[in-house]
């Protein structure tokens, strides 16, 4: 496994090494000793999701104020654009964002952080996307910050307005939003 850290290094890309052949193809899409030892962070995974969204479907931009959950995220069909959101006031990385493509063909995953807004959106028909999170999910403490935020100015890879849920559309604008200390 390469584990790449990108523009912002608390935020990494994971290649897998992938063993190929005519009849298909393996790999270990998740060991914890070797995260732990590649990435010398310690989480204990204790909750796995899939969603499965289609063509231009917009997801986030989500966090958790409290209980705040790092996630390890991958595609196992399709393909998103995955964007992660930098929403600690003491950083030096406040308000920035990196995104990166993951598909089922890279087989590539992405570590985004506690402290840290996450988003998608799905650029081929449909997508399953399956993420490990480090904390349960808890809805009182869920919070969403607008997709489009000009402050943020995240681009999207969009060529029509996004699909999104009504909590997606109502999320707060970053100035407004709620972030940790």
């Amino acid at each position: 496994m390469k584990i790449t850290p990108t523009e912002i290094p608390e935020v990494m890309l994971f290649e897998p090494n992938v063993f190929g052949d005519d009849r298909g193809f393996f790999y270990e899409s998740f060991n914890h000793k070797d995260f732990c030892e590649k990435t010398g962070l310690n989480y204990q995974f204790v909750q796995d999701n899939h969603s499965r969204s289609t063509k231009n479907v917009l997801r986030g931009l989500h966090y958790q104020i409290k209980q705040p959950q790092g996630k390890l995220v991958r595609v196992v069909q399709g393909e998103v654009f995955d964007v992660a959101v930098d929403v600690r006031k003491k950083s030096a990385t406040f308000g920035k964002w990196v995104g990166e493509h993951l598909s089922a063909e890279n087989k590539n995953m992405l570590w985004v952080p506690p402290g840290f807004a996450h988003g998608f959106v799905v650029l081929s028909d449909t997508a399953e996307f399956l993420y490990k999170t480090t904390d349960y999910y808890a809805p009182e403490h869920e919070r969403c910050i607008i997709w489009n935020d000009p402050q943020i100015d995240i681009q999207w890879p969009l060529k029509q307005s996004p699909s999104l849920s009504e909590k997606d559309k109502s999320g707060f604008k970053f100035k407004d939003a709620e972030v940790f200390e």
